[in-house]
């Protein structure tokens, strides 16, 4: 049977012998059939499983008969913002609109709502009051529970509550949206679906929860942000699927949401045939004229070698979403992909990328993980390297060099970003000579993330001394394999944690390494990450220790432009920086210094000196 689209119009369902779907998937993306967007992978499952899909996708949320395209689903609708929060999507750091959305045709900005998922329910509840719908997505599963929520500035509520859905699928979801889809087939009321590990569920009692933990209800976590603190910490000791508990947050006598335990780690077989699903590998053909989806471009030729991230750096959300625990595919399951992108007619010979969160992850830290879990109470890389950590890079530099010797196969990339602290665990020489001599082309990129100390600690990261080790390492290795090969360290301002003398003392680095970043990486506070809350809170919800936190708009400015300190339009920024921080040192002609005094004041200054010399002389 060919391949084709899920029915995105009434006609393509009925074409197929349907007279109604199974379930209507709305989505914030654009339709691309391809494994690196969930809304492929989730859909592509339930058709597997044997169920009816239909998708709308980008629908117009102020018209209610943009859902209405395949009518009432035979079993409910399944939401989701897309690949990004829709957020994040739409500004930046600074709250700006953005000018381009990749994820639309022809990177128009502006076909989705705001906190999309929330408006996209709503509609749904107004047209289908009864409909069980389902949300998930990177947006639902970060904002599962109460969170704070940078661009109001305030904490909102579990998703769950605004949205009026039913069940909340968080995670990746496969394992999870086949039970809830098979309870509903099988009669089960939405309401008593409450047992299914990877979701959680909105209740008006508690007498089917066991064994559950009590979180600050809603009220007390306004109330007091050292309680908010506190419940989060909870939730991030409780993302590990065999060790979590239950949890349960109150909003009123009346109204709970209950997070259910996190869903399994899928079997490397599982996650295989997750990507040997027939997907199109390509944007839906009715984007053609507007140019396409932008972020496809971007990943079409990538690799996913695996999921799960052990590195628990602080600003990321990933602990809440993958987990910690490392699900690696096949190197059959990636050499059949490979295979398959080869015969694609704009395939030039390269491989942009293999890899996941981590590039250089594949396999668990440590043996005990697969049934005991990861540990509650301390992280694999940090602060130290666990003495339990396993380092071994064997089975990806074996991926790479199968994928290296497969006939139309010129270069392949690691773009994915590789952990320079596990590759100093790794005392063979092996992987980073590769990596120079076959995967990287002129400059690696990499992420120290900043060089001051205490903000590496709130940061979840390595001291700097590991990164100057690593520095040295590489240009080692460059030297024997006779390559001329740079580094490009991805640096961030204004974490919690910086002040303006850590700012300034990455502005001294970037000065020593004679490099100015062309773009610069700004702390941004996304849901359910540990720097948020330390952002929100004011304190460190490991420790429950005062952290320093630079809110302020305009000191957030300021360390921006001290990263740029060479841009003339950064001038009285960085000024105003230096001396804020004490820092005069700094301003003048010597080596050292990051900026001249202005010319015209110099120049002033002189004049003023010679007129008060001939003054003296008269």
């Amino acid at each position: 049977m060919d391949k084709k689209f899920l029915p995105v119009t009434r006609e393509e369902m009925l074409e197929r012998g349907w007279d109604q779907v199974d379930f209507v998937y709305v989505c914030g993306d654009a339709y691309v059939d391809h494994s690196s967007f969930g809304a492929a992978i989730i859909t592509r499952v339930l058709e597997a499983h044997g169920y009816r899909i239909g998708m709308i996708a980008q629908p117009d949320w102020k018209d209610e008969k943009s859902i209405q395209v395949f009518g009432m689903p035979r079993l409910g609708f399944m939401v989701s913002a897309g690949n990004m929060d829709s957020m994040v999507n739409h500004y930046t750091v600074s709250k700006k609109r953005r000018s381009s959305d990749a994820y639309t045709p022809g990177g128009v900005a502006g076909k989705r709502p705001d906190y999309a998922t929330v408006v996209y329910c709503n509609l749904i509840r107004r047209v289908y009051k009864q409909v069980p719908i389902i949300i998930g997505g990177i947006e639902a599963s970060l904002r599962r529970l109460a969170h704070y929520d940078y661009w109001s500035n305030s904490l909102k509520h579990s998703i769950l509550v605004d949205s009026q859905a039913n069940i909340l699928i968080y995670g990746m979801g496969e394992l999870a949206v086949v039970e809830v889809a098979e309870a509903l087939e099988s009669g089960i009321a939405v309401e008593d679906i409450t047992y299914v590990e990877g979701t959680a569920y909105r209740t008006k009692n508690l007498d089917a929860v066991y064994d559950a933990q009590m979180l600050p209800s809603y009220e007390e976590l306004c109330r007091d942000k050292k309680v908010y603190a506190e419940s989060f910490y909870t939730q991030y000791c409780n993302t590990d699927h065999f060790t979590a508990k239950c949890l349960v947050e109150k909003y009123n006598d009346h109204l709970y949401v209950v997070q259910n335990p996190p869903a399994r780690p899928l079997t490397q077989m599982e996650l295989d045939d997750v990507y040997a699903l027939p997907y199109m590998r390509a944007y839906h053909p009715s984007y053609e004229a507007a140019g396409g989806v932008p972020a496809l471009q971007e990943i079409k030729f990538s690799l996913t070698s695996n999921r799960g991230c052990f590195g628990g750096c602080s600003f990321c959300a990933l602990t809440f979403h993958q987990g910690r625990i490392l699900q690696t595919r096949s190197h059959e399951s990636i050499l059949a992909e490979a295979k398959e992108m080869i015969k694609e007619p704009d395939f030039k010979g390269y491989i942009h990328d293999v890899g996941g969160p981590t590039g250089n992850f594949r396999h668990t830290s440590c043996g005990k993980q697969l049934t005991h879990g990861v540990c509650t109470n301390k992280q694999c890389l940090f602060p130290k390297p666990c003495k339990n950590l396993i380092v071994d890079h064997s089975d990806y530099l074996a991926l790479l060099r199968k994928l290296r010797a497969l006939p139309g196969v010129k270069k392949v990339f690691i773009r994915s970003g590789i952990r320079f602290d596990y590759v100093m665990e790794d005392k063979d020489d092996s992987f980073i000579r590769e990596l120079c001599k076959y995967h990287i082309s002129g400059q690696l990129r990499v992420a120290p993330e900043h060089v001051a100390d205490r903000v590496l600690h709130y940061m979840g990261k390595p001291e700097n001394a590991v990164y100057e080790s690593f520095v040295k390492r590489y240009q080692r290795v460059n030297k024997m394999t006779g390559k001329k090969q740079f580094l490009v360290p991805y640096l961030m301002s204004s974490h919690p944690g910086s002040g303006l003398s850590e700012a300034v003392e990455l502005a001294e680095y970037l000065r020593d390494l004679g490099y100015m970043p062309e773009q610069v990486q700004d702390f941004y506070p996304t849901p359910s990450t540990l720097s948020t809350c330390m952002y929100y809170t004011g304190l460190d919800p490991r420790t429950m220790e005062k952290v320093y936190v630079p809110v302020n708009p305009h000191e957030k400015a300021m360390q921006r432009a001290l990263m740029q300190y060479r841009n003339p339009r950064n001038y009285d920024l960085v000024k105003e920086a230096l001396l804020k921080a004490g820092r005069e040192d700094l301003i003048g002609f010597g080596p050292e210094c990051l900026i001249h005094p202005r010319k015209e004041k110099w120049m002033q200054e002189k004049w003023d000196n010679r007129h008060r010399k001939n003054t003296k002389k008269r």
